[in-house]
């Protein structure tokens, strides 16, 4: 079994400001990363920003600015945006960096040497927000896009293809002999109908003449790369696998495993699945390198019944949301109330049921625990058996395991969180202010004190992933040396460490209070 896990995020396009769907992936990929390192797996977490293409030049026109600044600006807004969300990014890539640059040539290059890539003229409509080319079929007579109801351009020109169509029946036999290489299942389904269709060859190139902004072709300066190729490629450049200056034939394309590549995990949302499931593998299939491990398209956050978008305008801030009700606030609404595959919709209601359930179950026992601790003995956890939540915490953590090993981290959180409510449960069927006021039940009381010390040291670890800063402060009330991992907080000794109150782990924002 393989000791690491490289994950990715998609490479966000640097038009426009971090919403909440942008927060959604990258917590879902941090989340998975804290849970793999708990388990000691070497991890390598990527994301970063998508700089290049026709959209991003128009929008630094707009605002005045050469692309490159916007794209300095923008990737600088991505940075904070995650360094306050407490995404522990290993890196972020920029695609407007030298060495992608040079990555990106030198697989261009070595398709082209493999006669992967031909010169032809295209003719047909275009659309700048999308990027790409669409049949007189596909805008119909309105000559709109099929996707964002924009208005197309006709354009006549050279463009550069990529044969892929003739990975098409390879792609095929891949899906169908890796049943979980796309998930869920969904999404597979809907690659395999897409490929049911003669697969096209992909125009992997735009002219000088009409966008300057993106990475020049090696073998014709006058073109640039396509953006969706360019962006697709940082998942290679962030593994290290192929040097910048290598060329065509660097010892990576034969040999990865001295790498991170392949991933392990692409993560995504569903309206970009196409790209990763189909452009992505012939890709990587025509330039000899070994394909992903597997891809998860996720839902769309939708508001009402309309898709999470900023070109539409409705989009939520997820840094708006942190201001008021905290970091891991935000965190755990996202990562609990998208059933992995699904859609969710965001209302302000919502949110604030989430919040509440933090506060109310998982709060409430930590505050409760931690003041009978100081209250009946002293802050000192008893030296006492406290099992009587073994058989609750070990389901819980075979649940909590299952559920991330099949990406379901909203089962793994709401497995966690029942698991509070039963030690709240615990407290109500022990009567621990009972069994204080009897001096004959003073090792009933111990052994209910040591077991909800060893329930929220287990409860501790569970939430780190999800909710870290606070699961910081819950194990600084336990006095632990640190957040446990799932394995050691079950055996951690526990007797004659001193607790101590603290602040309510989720307090209730002024918001709520009126």
């Amino acid at each position: 079994m393989t000791t690491r896990r490289y994950l990715t995020t998609p490479i966000y396009y640097a038009s426009g400001e971090p919403h909440l769907g942008h927060a959604y992936t990258t917590v879902l990929g941090d989340v998975l990363a804290r849970h793999y390192r708990q388990q000691g797996f070497d991890v390598f977490f990527l994301t970063g920003t998508d700089e290049h293409g026709q959209k991003m030049q128009e929008a630094a026109r707009a605002q005045g600015l050469e692309p490159a600044e916007l794209a300095d600006r923008m990737a600088e807004r991505f940075r904070r945006a995650w360094v306050e969300l407490d995404i522990a990014y290993d890196r972020f890539i920029r695609t407007t960096e030298p060495e992608h640059i040079g990555v990106v040539q030198a697989i261009l290059q070595r398709l082209w040497e493999r006669d992967q890539i031909y010169a032809d003229t295209y003719a047909g409509w275009y659309c700048i927000h999308e990027e790409r080319y669409w049949t007189e079929k596909d805008v119909g007579e309105e000559r709109l896009c099929p996707d964002c109801a924009r208005p197309v351009q006709y354009v006549e020109e050279k463009n550069y293809f990529f044969r892929m169509s003739a990975y098409q029946e390879r792609l095929v036999r891949h899906i169908e002999e890796h049943p979980d290489w796309i998930v869920p299942a969904t999404r597979r389904n809907e690659i395999l109908g897409f490929l049911q269709k003669p697969l096209q060859d992909l125009s992997i190139s735009r002219p000088k003449a009409r966008l300057a902004w993106g990475v020049p072709l090696p073998f014709d300066d006058e073109h640039v790369c396509y953006v969706w190729v360019d962006a697709l490629i940082n998942y290679v450049t962030g593994s290290g696998v192929l040097t910048p200056d290598g060329g065509p034939d660097q010892p990576g394309f034969e040999d990865p495993s001295g790498s991170w590549w392949p991933a392990d995990l692409h993560l995504m949302g569903k309206d970009i699945i196409t790209t990763h499931a189909v452009y992505w593998p012939t890709l990587l299939m025509a330039a000899g390198l070994p394909l992903p491990r597997q891809i998860l398209a996720h839902g769309w956050w939708v508001v009402g019944e309309t898709k999470m978008s900023k070109s539409l305008g409705n989009v939520v801030d997820p840094l708006e949301l942190r201001e008021t009700f905290g970091t891991d606030a935000v965190r755990w609404y996202l990562m609990r109330d998208m059933p992995m595959g699904s859609d969710a919709s965001y209302t302000p209601e919502r949110f604030i049921q989430r919040y509440e359930e933090l506060a109310n179950v998982l709060g409430n026992l930590a505050s409760r625990a931690v003041s009978m601790l100081v209250k009946y003995r002293n802050g000192v956890v008893p030296d006492a058996a406290g099992n009587g939540l073994d058989e609750a915490i070990e389901q819980t953590v075979s649940a909590v395991e299952s559920a991330i090993a099949d990406l379901r981290v909203h089962d793994a959180m709401a497995a966690s969180m029942e698991l509070a409510r039963t030690a709240n449960g615990y407290i109500e069927t022990r009567e621990p202010w009972a069994q204080a006021k009897d001096p004959d039940r003073a090792a009933d009381l111990d052994e209910t004190l040591a077991t909800l010390a060893r329930v929220l040291t287990v409860l501790c670890a569970l939430f780190q992933p999800v909710t870290p800063r606070r699961m910081q402060a819950l194990a600084d009330m336990l006095g632990l040396d640190g957040i446990p991992t799932i394995g050691r907080a079950r055996t951690l000794p526990l007797a004659g460490v001193t607790v101590t109150r603290g602040a309510p782990l989720f307090p209730k924002p002024e918001l709520l209070k009126e």
